[in-house]
């Protein structure tokens, strides 16, 4: 019997707004979500419970009952660390799990999603980028490595008192990139969806099941299904990113800034001799 995630996998893509918001929350906290009631279900996807069933009834389920039946069902012992722990490792079909994950990742970034991309981190006047838990790593490596290509490059800091007072010379004029992925991060919801309020635009990167964030974003790119395992491929967020800042050189002047950049290094790596 098939269950009830390759069922929402499944039909995710042909979901209409209301009910993939659903099928985000369910999906995100799994099975815990799926086993509140409706009306709880309905308001943390922030849609009204006539929205949830008619998911419930899209997945082929009778009630929402019988929706919860299946949930627990399956869900007993269902963890991805505890199965891939259960299992003999396999280091050759890990590697190429990873190599067929990243070139999918990099085929999603198609030329006009890369070119839209590339304008946008090239043109707006500052570049803020932030990500969750892991993902900040992501944004981290594309300030670290933009920020020598272009000025006025910044990784949102953490305390919420500091991003308040980052937020308040934003402008449209300038860009948010936010990394967002499974399980969804509100401190990065809550950042980007406030400098959009106040006009800046954004470049989200997310994963195949979109976040909340997708609806607000001005450039986005989904990335394919997470590689199986209990690892998130942070591997192809960076590939992705590597391919941005590569379009994004390609647009600018670099060459006088970082013949200035290597500069001040020399003399800074000299004078603390």
């Amino acid at each position: 019997m098939e269950s009830v995630v390759s069922r929402l996998e499944a039909a995710y893509p042909g979901l209409p707004r209301g009910e993939r918001a659903v099928a985000r929350v369910i999906l995100d906290d799994y099975p815990f979500a799926a086993l509140q009631s409706l009306r709880t279900l309905a308001d943390r996807a922030e849609v009204s419970p006539p929205t949830a069933s008619r998911l419930v009834d899209r997945l082929g389920y009778d009630s929402f009952t019988d929706f919860q039946a299946g949930v627990r069902a399956e869900a007993q012992d269902r963890s991805r660390l505890r199965e891939f722990a259960a299992q003999t490792p396999d280091p050759g079909s890990a590697a190429r799990e990873l190599q067929d994950g990243l070139a999918g990742a990099l085929a999603a970034v198609n030329t006009p999603l890369l070119d839209a991309a590339a304008d946008a981190l090239a043109a707006a006047r500052s570049v803020r980028a932030l990500g969750g838990p892991l993902s900040e790593l992501a944004a981290d490596y594309l300030v670290r490595q933009l920020g020598a290509l272009r000025p006025e490059v910044r990784l949102v800091p953490g305390p919420a008192h500091e991003r308040a007072r980052s937020l308040l010379d934003i402008t449209p004029h300038d860009l948010v990139v936010a990394y967002d992925f499974r399980r969804y991060s509100a401190a990065t919801s809550a950042y980007a969806r406030t400098a959009r309020e106040r006009g800046a635009r954004l470049l989200l990167v997310t994963d195949a099941w979109r976040s909340p964030l997708a609806d607000h974003a001005q450039v986005l790119i989904p990335l394919p299904h997470e590689a199986a395992g209990p690892i998130a491929p942070l591997t192809h967020q960076i590939a992705v990113t590597e391919l941005l800042l590569v379009a994004t050189a390609s647009r600018l002047d670099t060459a006088a800034r970082l013949a200035e950049l290597d500069a001040l290094a020399a003399s800074l790596q000299r004078d603390g001799a």
